[in-house]
């Protein structure tokens, strides 16, 4: 049976939580902790900041192995019981309050600041897995595109309103200005408090929870469903081959989110006025990257858009990584005197354009091909591959970086969406979706 359009209330309350939450990965993940940690609290700067960045990305690793362990079980306890929303705010709650202790991390306090960062990363990043699990609900699949570029957007916007006014009140990233930029934590934690309320209050649980049958707890039916789960995916061949993809892209993607600002300070060495700009033309351009091609995957199919964002990512990291020679370039062919953080600067829009249509594209396709009784669950495997491409991903950047540094190791980046568009080639969409769509129609009645 054909999904009906949810009320634009409902959507809105669902994509609130992608504007809530992007005030984690920015002011976090991306933006501020991450440098403060690396240059401040770790602040090895005689060995280039190797030791910070080798723990920055174990740190996130890690937390992306405690979702790859459980987000499979969670998502197969939220289906068979309906416990969506209560799996979601208590993901909500534990940011919330982790985010809001990173306060407490000064300079040499290193496991503490490793310690809430697992917490608080696993939190957000299990949280992306539960909201994620709704999109299946909110509409048919041909309307799916637009609600999750539409949730990518409004995430950027609420990433740009938050940020903003971080960077205008807690000033620059240094050791003179830590008694300021160390309320980076209970701002972003409090920012997440409030603006993920309407999630909570306009988002639905459509279906029904069963009981458990006598002498069983929902760990082990969790853990059997994830047994035949696993099983029943051979089944669904495109998702199988697609969340490959999605493994190898999203390896990328966890660098650049982690690590954009962290090259800009350590390898471009911009000033405070380029990162600010970089920050709002990265916003900027990712809204209008969901929002544009949201509606081009709609027309064109998800699977093509996907393909033309990784084409974009190999082109943007290769301009990234060729910056510094680029800025050589101009300088002679031009009689211009730019500074390389002026270039990085404009290739940061393309960067920010392929940021949020390729995140969104990737939603999309798992909603289509899920059917709604697996939803949750085959979000779980969504969310799984995006956390073992994290590892991957910030683990190698890691080790390479402290063998060659970080300006040579981001072309790893250009070799991990390279391996996911030769992979994605292998998916058909109408072919998944119509599978998605047979075992609804097929499914008993509860």
């Amino acid at each position: 049976m054909k999904t009906k359009r949810a009320s634009k209330k409902e959507i809105l309350g669902w994509a609130m939580f992608d504007f809530a939450n992007q005030a984690y990965t920015l002011l976090i993940i991306t933006v501020i902790f991450g440098d403060l940690f690396t240059r401040v609290i770790v602040g090895d700067a005689d060995n280039d900041y190797r030791l910070g960045n080798l723990l920055w990305s174990l740190s996130l690793a890690t937390s992306y192995f405690l979702v790859v362990i459980s987000a499979p079980v969670f998502g197969a306890i939220m289906d068979y019981s309906a416990a969506r929303k209560q799996f979601l705010f208590a993901s909500y709650v534990l940011t919330v309050v982790a985010t809001a202790l990173l306060y407490f991390v000064a300079p040499g306090f290193v496991l503490l600041g490793v310690l809430l960062i697992i917490v608080s990363n696993y939190a957000y990043s299990i949280g992306e897995s539960f909201i994620a699990s709704f999109l299946p609900d909110l509409g048919p699949p041909e309307d799916q595109g637009k609600i999750s570029g539409f949730g990518w957007a409004l995430g950027y916007v609420g990433g740009l309103v938050s940020t903003a006014f971080a960077l205008m009140f807690l000033g620059e990233v240094s050791l003179e200005n830590f008694d300021n930029v160390r309320w980076v934590g209970p701002y972003a934690a409090a920012f997440f408090l409030i603006t993920a309320i309407p999630t909570f209050l306009w988002v639905r649980e459509r279906r029904q929870g069963r009981r458990l049958p006598r002498h069983r707890d929902y760990l082990n039916m969790g853990m059997t469903r994830v047994r035949e789960s696993l099983r029943d995916l051979r089944g669904y061949r495109d998702l199988a081959v697609f969340l490959l993809s999605v493994f190898f892209s999203m390896s990328g993607i966890y660098i650049i989110i982690s690590f954009t600002f962290v090259y800009g300070a350590q390898v471009i060495g911009w000033d405070e006025q380029t990162r600010v700009l970089m920050f709002v033309t990265v916003q900027v351009t990712a809204t209008l990257g969901a929002i544009g091609f949201g509606f081009i995957q709609d027309r064109i199919g998800a699977r093509l858009t996907y393909n033309i964002t990784l084409f974009l990512w190999i082109l943007a990291i290769l301009l990234i990584y060729a910056t510094p020679q680029m800025t050589l370039w101009l300088r002679d062919a031009f009689d211009v005197q730019w500074q390389a953080q002026h270039v990085f600067l404009v290739v940061g829009t393309l960067a920010g354009m392929c940021l949020g249509a390729c995140q969104s594209a990737t939603r999309a396709l798992v909603g289509i091909f899920s059917p709604s009784d697996k939803a949750a669950e085959f979000f779980g495997f969504w969310g799984l591959s995006n956390k073992l491409a994290g590892i991957v991903g910030l683990v190698g950047i890691g080790l390479l970086q402290v063998a060659v540094g970080l300006h040579q190791a981001i072309l790893f980046c250009a070799v991990l969406f390279f391996l996911a568009f030769i992979v994605v080639m292998f998916v058909d969409q109408t072919r998944g979706r119509a599978r998605a769509e047979a075992s609804i129609d097929s499914a008993p009645t509860p």
